[in-house]
């Protein structure tokens, strides 16, 4: 009889309520693969837009959602050098996967990497995937160097909260948009100004920037070009951007759409990071398990400040698992 475990299954396409939490079988790892015990994982607004099905290519029903991971290594799979039973780690599966809403996942190990040792493993399970997506727009895609001006859309979000610090530690001067009651969060973050955008239009308070990370999409990603300087990046990461290369190139400048890549060796550089000090994790909230559907209809809200996570620590498994 094969071992159970509690996990969020999903059978169609819709709103939170066709996240069903129930028992299946604990996956077995397949060559290159590690099973991890999952102690977080954690929800980011992709999650819910596979939900609802608005990129159906991408999903497989029946499906467990969740890209971001941390735990512990329960088992390793054939080749697997990098990872040992009982190593703290942390990382992202590629969108579609099989994912981490369970007690159990299966992740091939070279998304992997040690998890902070300065940060417990729930919260650990919310940073992967924010945490790429930051990297990817500000030192690959923009290349941020010392001096540069960086306008954030959404600085308090999840993605947003990490790149206001990571474009700090590239030496950046920050600016982030976000509701006056965020302010206080992002200048203890290193944001150097603040505009709300609940009152003001940003391009009449932001002088021209040399880069723009838009984490909201829609109207902003136009209004964004006014604002860059010339040959200025606009980084977009949302399912609808609202404008292109074509457009920014009419004007003068670049965009490019970012999205989260997972390589356990960046990981590596976001632990150091974590771990000198230099980058830490605001997380807003953690919710069982069972709560998944709870979580999405937060993170729909648009609300949030930081990172939603689920705490897979419900019961155990079934049967006890080997480790032999």
């Amino acid at each position: 009889m094969s071992a159970r475990m509690h996990a969020i299954v999903q059978s169609a396409f819709g709103g939170p309520e066709v996240l069903v939490h129930t028992e299946v079988d604990v996956p077995q790892p397949g060559p290159g693969e590690v099973l991890v015990r999952v102690a977080g994982a954690g929800v980011n607004p992709g999650d819910a837009i596979l939900r609802a099905g608005r990129v159906p290519e991408l999903v497989a029903l029946p499906w467990t959602p969740g890209n971001d991971v941390a735990g512990v290594v329960e088992r390793v799979g054939a080749g697997v050098t990098r990872c040992a039973p009982g190593d703290r780690v942390y990382g992202m599966t590629a969108l579609g996967r099989r994912g981490a809403y369970a007690e159990y996942t299966a992740v091939p190990a070279d998304v992997l990497a040690p998890a902070p040792a300065n940060l417990d493993l729930v919260h650990a399970g919310g940073l992967p995937l924010v945490a790429f997506t930051a990297w990817q727009a500000l030192a690959v895609l923009a290349r941020v160097r010392p001096g540069d001006r960086v306008l954030i859309h959404a600085a308090a979000g999840g993605v947003g909260h990490v790149a206001v610090q990571l474009a700090k530690d590239l030496g950046a001067h920050v600016i982030g948009t976000a509701r006056a009651a965020r302010h206080a969060l992002l200048r203890e973050l290193g944001a150097d100004e603040l505009v709300d955008y609940s009152t003001t239009d940003f391009r009449t308070a932001v002088a021209p920037v040399d880069t723009v990370l838009d984490l909201v999409g829609g109207s902003y990603g136009p209004r964004s070009l006014d604002v860059l300087r010339p040959g200025g990046l606009l980084v977009g990461a949302s399912i609808d951007p609202g404008t292109d290369e074509r457009q920014a190139a009419a004007r003068g400048l670049r965009y490019a759409w970012v999205t989260a890549r997972p390589l356990g060796e960046v990981l590596e550089g976001i632990t150091e990071r974590v771990e000198a000090g230099r980058l830490r994790l605001v997380v807003q909230r953690t919710y069982p398990l069972a709560e998944a559907a709870e979580a999405h209809r937060a993170i729909e809200s648009k609300r949030t400040a930081g990172k939603l996570v689920l705490a897979p620590t419900a019961s155990p498994v079934t049967e006890p698992l080997q480790t032999s």
